[in-house]
């Protein structure tokens, strides 16, 4: 079952980011510059914060679950139904296409190199926390065969608190 809202969310931000990018490297003029920059650095943010969040979750489930990292971030294996790991990956990848066919529309401007489509590549990185974030939520992994799980630390012997 998919769980809706990250993905929902995946397929939000990256229409809003596939609109805003080929706007403004079609119009390539104000305000269409700045609301594309604007977008790209939100989608980046986003990104950051849901990667943060996921990678901390991750490591707490990581003490009972067996988690790598590419099954976390890609959503590789049996992590994700098909239709979920399908449906993230293809937002990440638009993400990277768009992301680079947008700064390499206008490498220069003006005579100056350079672009605020450039900001565009930064965007990826919601992707990629989107899907850590669903993945060590909602993923499934396998349990740790070795390493049982007590309630003192592995330093602190048996006979104290």
């Amino acid at each position: 079952m998919m769980t809706t809202s990250i993905p929902a969310w995946n397929i939000r931000l990256t229409t809003l980011f596939v609109l805003t990018a080929i706007a403004s490297a079609v119009v390539f003029e104000q305000p269409s510059q700045t609301i594309a920059v604007v977008v790209a650095l939100a989608c980046f943010s986003v990104g950051v914060v849901t990667f943060l969040l996921g990678y901390w979750a991750a490591v707490q489930r990581s003490r009972r679950d067996v988690i790598g990292v590419a099954a976390l971030f890609f959503l590789l294996g049996d992590v994700a139904d098909s239709r979920t790991r399908r449906l993230m990956n293809t937002c990440l990848a638009i993400q990277c296409v768009v992301a680079l066919a947008t700064a390499l529309a206008r490498p220069e401007t003006d005579g100056k190199p350079g672009s605020t489509l450039a900001f565009g590549i930064l965007v990826p990185m919601l992707g990629l926390g989107l899907n850590g974030l669903w993945g060590s939520r909602h993923g499934h992994f396998d349990a740790r065969a070795d390493v049982a799980i007590s309630e003192a630390p592995e330093w602190q012997d048996e006979d104290h608190e």
